[in-house]
């Protein structure tokens, strides 16, 4: 990780008295997010403001907020001093790590079992991760439908239509995907799993396990030159 993204600025712009967070990489912005500071994407640059209306104080809270947790996660904060804290909250796993360790047991997954055992994660009926978001979506549409504004309505629907059109695709191919490899039972032929263990029968006294060698492959001669013939 680069050491330039340890580092970030939180302090009131000088000219628009907009309180700003820049700098950090996409660990540092998830904390800020969490935090309360909403994500201004540009081509090039992305940095944090707080949302609007909220008076001084609550900025002021919000910015010192954010400092004592991305100092507590390890990067280096340069602060306003109204917003320097020697505070450092504890940090926990935030839900998305979860999920993302299904990642992690799909690439080290050596069957076809396996992968589809990660997969049943997301896939299931009941609780799975993909219907818990199918939940959300309605959830947040059901919000919206009596929030106030004329533009509340069409987010509503348009949540609905996520959950219900997009969200049932991947859902659908997803599953498909699963059933599929539960009922395959084969071990994946690039991901074979050493026991680190030497059969008696091994010829190579070397040998530290029973893993068969790696194929030899002859190396590839270098490009001839084309020369003009005498």
């Amino acid at each position: 990780m680069p050491l330039a993204n340890r580092f970030l600025d939180i302090r009131r712009d000088p000219h628009s008295d907009e309180l700003l967070a820049r700098g950090g990489d996409s660990e540092a912005h998830s904390v800020l997010q969490r935090a309360g500071f909403i994500a201004v994407v540009r081509v090039h640059e992305v940095y944090h403001r707080a949302p609007t209306g909220l008076t001084q104080d609550d900025e002021s809270r919000l910015a010192t907020d954010a400092v004592a947790r991305l100092r507590a996660a390890g990067y280096h904060v340069d602060c306003d001093e109204d917003f320097d804290t020697d505070v450092r909250p504890a940090s926990y796993l935030p839900l998305g790590s979860s999920v993302a360790h299904l990642a992690e047991r799909i690439r080290e997954a050596t069957t076809s079992q396996e992968a589809a055992d990660a997969l049943t994660e997301l896939t299931a009926a009941h609780a799975g991760i993909l219907a818990a978001l199918d939940d959300v979506l309605t959830a947040t549409a059901d919000f919206h439908d009596g929030l106030g504004q004329a533009s509340d309505p069409y987010t509503a629907r348009r949540l609905r239509y996520l959950a219900d059109e997009q969200l049932r695709v991947i859902r659908s191919d997803l599953a498909h995907t699963r059933n599929t490899l539960a009922d395959r039972h084969a071990p994946h032929p690039g991901r074979s799993t050493c026991t680190a263990e030497v059969p008696a029968t091994e010829r190579e006294r070397s040998a530290v396990c029973a893993c068969p060698p790696l194929p030899r492959t002859l190396p590839t001669p270098p490009p001839v030159a084309a020369g003009l013939r005498r």
